[in-house]
């Protein structure tokens, strides 16, 4: 398996710290709101890629925090006038709602900012005795010329950043790059006791106290969206190896952007969507199987014909898999030499899928795979197929759609009051009162039941 790793700049063989093992750490979201779709991508981009770490056979330990300690948050409970971490509750609430509905799982941990002060504390007060931070009046700054190797990771040279900085520069740092670990605590804020009086934390230092806590010192992967390399995750690595002495992370994965039509996604264009938004107009698995169709390191342009074409393509797959699951009732019990080696030949769809995703975890051309898989179940499956065939097909197209989190409806089951109405139009049409089975057509439909009259029987299916 190979990684385009963000600090070398180039795509490196995946080599885990320990056989079979993996720590992973994503950064998760600021809590002060509905998360939009440009956070929805680095959240369900790698949760895909932790899925196909663990169908590699890899034991893996994921982690994705929650910040709930931010001016943002502030800002909103003194909007709102109510405690800051009732805010953070009510929107992590939220987070799961909508993580939920697209299919991310849960991580093994989701550290919180107010549940780490202390660990936070330990490691600013280790970096000012080492001599890589200093207070001022309550204030806390890393010193980023302390540490030589500043700017390793974003390419970034410290000498150009001072020089397109020195019009904002504050007089109280040594340096205009030097950014806050602890901040002084300000009228109304939230804060906790530390030795340079009441305050909180920085932005940068949480998640480096979160993965020294919960993953260690040295982590296997670390992953965010693009706009975090500089300064968020620049400034994780400066102030997390001053402290241990040791390299944060061996590989940093980073998604590209989102555009919405094709303009970056911002408040001030009126393209700015949440993701609850998303939800309201497009079925949760649609937006899912999207954003897995485009790699995950290329940018994204998400409108509503892409979109639909998405929705075009899933259906397909659906449909592939549904057909398989009608034809189980014409199935015979005998699997024939040729369906064997059908089976066998299929094969080399599940190896051009792991190829691919293996290939700096290129989920389009796993997807590609998937659809051939797809095209030769069509081709190959029907009235005559054996139970058997059709069997070790569906299980076939359902692991490497599992592994991708897609393909999770169930279609083996109605409730009875919809296989009623089935039954109730199959009678209708018996008796020929098309107009009555037509209305109750449209009356599964409204329900999200698609109807189909086939040869063999009524097959339906759920609308997407």
């Amino acid at each position: 398996m190979k990684i385009y790793n963000t600090i070398t700049r180039q795509k490196e063989e995946f080599i885990p710290l320990e056989p079979n093992k993996v720590k992973m750490y994503v950064c998760g979201p600021t809590v002060y709101n509905f998360f939009h779709i440009g956070n929805a991508r680095p959240f369900l981009m790698f949760d895909a890629f932790r899925r196909y770490l663990e169908y590699r056979g890899y034991d893996v330990t994921y982690v994705q925090n929650f910040t709930d300690v931010d001016d943002k948050i502030i800002n909103k409970a003194i909007e709102e006038d109510v405690d800051a971490m009732e805010v953070s509750r009510r929107f992590i609430d939220e987070y799961f709602k909508d993580a939920d509905a697209l299919g991310i799982k849960r991580a093994d941990v989701h550290p919180k900012v107010s549940e780490h002060i202390g660990n936070i504390i330990k490691i600013v007060k280790t970096l000012e005795q080492k001599g890589y931070a200093y207070e001022v009046d309550g204030d806390v700054y890393f010193d980023v010329k302390a540490f030589e190797a500043y700017g390793k990771l974003s390419g970034q040279d410290i000498e150009e950043l001072e020089l397109g900085a020195r019009i904002q520069v504050n007089d109280i740092k040594k340096n205009p790059t030097d950014f806050a670990l602890w901040k002084k605590k300000k009228e109304g804020e939230i804060a906790w006791q530390s030795p340079w009086g009441e305050g909180r934390p920085g932005w940068h230092i949480e998640c480096s106290a979160m993965i020294n806590k919960h993953l260690g010192k040295t982590i296997d992967i670390h992953a965010g969206g693009k706009d975090l390399v500089f300064p968020h995750h620049e400034n994780e690595v400066a102030q997390s190896e001053a402290y241990t002495g040791k390299t944060l992370a061996n590989y940093w994965m980073h998604n590209g952007y989102i555009n919405i039509e094709n303009k970056k996604m911002s408040k001030s264009e009126g393209n700015f969507f949440t993701v609850r938004e998303i939800l309201e107009q497009y079925d949760s698995e649609v937006v899912r199987f999207f954003l897995l169709s485009v790699h995950y390191r290329h940018p994204v342009n998400f409108s509503r014909e892409l979109v639909q074409s998405a929705a075009s393509g899933l259906e397909r797959i659906y449909t592939a898999r549904d057909n398989m699951i009608h034809l189980m009732n014409t199935a015979v019990e005998m699997i024939t030499e040729e369906e064997k080696a059908l089976i066998e030949g299929y094969q080399k769809h599940k190896s051009k899928f792991i190829e691919a995703l293996d290939d700096d975890f290129n989920t389009a051309d796993g997807i590609a795979a998937i659809f051939e898989l797809v095209r030769d179940l069509n081709k190959d499956t029907n009235e005559t197929s054996s139970r058997q065939f059709i069997l070790e097909s569906m299980d076939l197209l359902n692991e490497l759609t599992g592994v991708l989190g897609i393909l999770t409806k169930e279609n083996n089951a109605l409730s009875d009051t919809l296989q009623a109405l089935i039954d109730e139009r199959q009678e209708a049409r018996k008796n020929k009162d098309f107009e009555k089975a037509d209305a109750l057509r449209q009356a599964l439909l409204d329900q999200g039941i698609v109807i189909e009259d086939t040869p063999t029987g009524v097959k339906w299916s759920y609308k997407r």
